[in-house]
């Protein structure tokens, strides 16, 4: 069927997918406010029946439909089958030599079915057994221990959720040679650490470049590399109501790296100053050293923190990001209500409303220097990967290897050394524990 295509605001530009090659209905169990729909007939019927490719458009359409519910919007673009993502994911690959596969995982009340499809191939079904509440309490239980860094507890749930989610398509990922996934979770798996999933020798993140898509079609599937892209970076060490931030403005002069990228601290730091910034000069990377948190409840409950004021989700769509081609979106000290529905799709439609191809954001609350010494090293190997999924990866692993370091007053990393304020130079030491590296996630496109 010809792909569909609907007229749609450009605010709404971004990383929620919708596959539709015929109409299919939709049953669904009745489920907790907190918890996420179990899917049952027809996917499981379809994937039963062998037709994998119209699962993928049945589980896309109905995931699709929870995130229009939540945004009260209409978030379809462009519809492709399953064949024809497989030959954009073709495409992609070779463009960025990073061979890409997502994997969708579908909770059901007692098993688990994984999808994959590889880059000009058909989809492939596995099926896992164990039960949807099992896997989101290993869920929540990584979330809990990897956010302190004095807890080894992460190791036992990493492993189960690595068995119950990668391991069983191993096999196909290491044959198709896969670079980068992009995993299309269901509900209380969206604000999973996936980089930390650990096979029994190593973390994911140690093989795998990787994303969270809540699907494909409404991803941007060009390809721009941003080793000159344009850098707007702004943000704020003190704040009225929130926890001060003393390494941000050594984390906005690591940011901009070249004379033509533009910062604004503290009192520059405005919502009217990003509108103006974003109307005369096309960035195509913009870096918001700020608190940033995603809540229960409806939209207007998160927000990201300006100097003076801030800016909620409902309120994004005010920001110019279209208009400047805005390709990447960097929150560097978010916090996500890890396991809740509201905070999952939040943090979604942080990318979905600013219309970016990409947007990377914390889960919690990373230390402060932590912060810093991750974000100087994904911008230093932003200037040499081959795409942002990557960039992330290869400083991730900087920090979990030991190369990003405090060390006599600087924070010294793979490229050069940085000066620390006397309050952060006092800490020393390294980052190699997950609490360090695992919150930080890509949303939307890979590339």
């Amino acid at each position: 069927m010809p792909a569909k295509l609907r007229i749609w605001s450009p605010f709404c530009v971004g990383f929620l997918c919708l596959l539709q090659s015929a109409p299919v209905v939709i049953a669904q169990e009745a489920i907790p406010q907190d918890s996420e729909q179990v899917y049952v007939d027809p996917i499981i019927e379809l994937l039963d029946s062998g037709d994998v490719s119209q699962a993928v458009t049945a589980v896309e359409r109905s995931w699709e439909g929870q995130y229009e519910d939540y945004f009260a919007a209409d978030l379809a673009d462009v519809t492709l089958a399953a064949d024809e993502i497989a030959a954009t994911l073709a495409r992609l690959s070779a463009q960025t030599s990073q061979p890409t596969a997502p994997i969708y995982a579908i909770p059901k009340p007692q098993q688990l079915e994984l999808i994959l499809l590889l880059p000009g191939g058909t989809p492939k079904r596995f099926t896992v057994d164990v039960a949807a509440e099992q896997l989101r309490g290993a869920a929540r239980n990584l979330g809990r221990s990897t956010q302190y860094p004095s807890n080894d507890d992460y190791l036992e749930p990493a492993q189960q959720l690595y068995d119950w989610l990668v391991r069983p398509l191993a096999d196909e990922l290491v044959t198709a040679e896969i670079d980068t996934l992009m995993f299309c979770l269901g509900g209380g798996l969206r604000s999973l650490p996936l980089g930390v999933l650990h096979d029994g020798n190593r973390f994911l993140v140690e093989r795998f470049s990787h994303a969270r898509i809540p699907g494909f079609n409404l991803m941007q599937t060009s390809y721009t590399p941003l080793q000159k892209a344009l850098v707007l970076a702004m943000g704020a060490s003190q704040f009225a109501t929130e926890v001060p931030l003393p390494a941000v403005p050594v984390e906005i002069e690591a940011v901009a790296s070249t004379r033509l990228d533009r910062t604004f601290l503290n009192s520059g730091f405005t919502i009217r100053t990003l509108q103006q910034e974003l109307g005369f000069i096309p960035y195509r990377i913009v870096h918001l050293a700020t608190h940033a948190r995603f809540e229960s409840g409806t939209a207007s409950e998160s927000y990201v923190q300006f100097w003076n004021e801030r800016l909620t989700l409902d309120r994004l769509r005010e920001i110019p990001w279209g208009d400047a081609s805005v390709e990447l979106l960097v929150l560097s000290a978010c916090q996500t209500a890890i396991g809740d529905r509201d905070a999952e799709l939040g943090i979604a439609r942080l990318a979905l409303q600013a219309g970016v191809n990409t947007a990377i954001a914390s889960l919690w609350s990373v230390s402060d220097t932590g912060t810093l010494a991750l974000m100087s090293e994904f911008y230093a190997q932003l200037q040499q990967a081959p795409t942002k999924s990557e960039a992330l990866r290869r400083a991730q692993l900087a920090l979990l290897q030991g190369q990003v370091r405090v060390e006599r007053g600087e924070l010294r990393g793979s490229t050069c050394g940085l000066e620390l304020p006397p309050e952060l130079a006092e800490l020393g030491g390294e980052f190699s524990h997950p609490f360090y590296w695992a919150a930080f996630t890509a949303i939307g496109s890979p590339w």
